[in-house]
């Protein structure tokens, strides 16, 4: 009798610093840049879409109104 040990799920790559606050003018999280329907779709992108768009989230700190950063 062979028995399988079950491994726990792989940890999902996630930019959430559990700063949750979407910015009207850009429509970005002020905590991770990332649009309302990326967060919502995030669990079921595949590892690739994932890095994609973290390696896009620098880039989007701009987007937002310095005042709103704490800038």
């Amino acid at each position: 009798m062979s028995l399988t040990v079950a491994q726990p799920p792989r940890p999902i790559a996630t930019p959430c610093i559990k700063v949750c606050v979407v910015d009207g003018a850009s429509s970005l999280c002020l905590g991770c840049y990332r649009t309302l329907a990326e967060i919502a779709e995030w669990s079921r992108l595949d590892d690739r879409q994932r890095a994609d768009i973290i390696a896009e989230l620098p880039a989007r700190r701009d987007r937002i109104d310095p005042a709103l950063r704490g800038a």
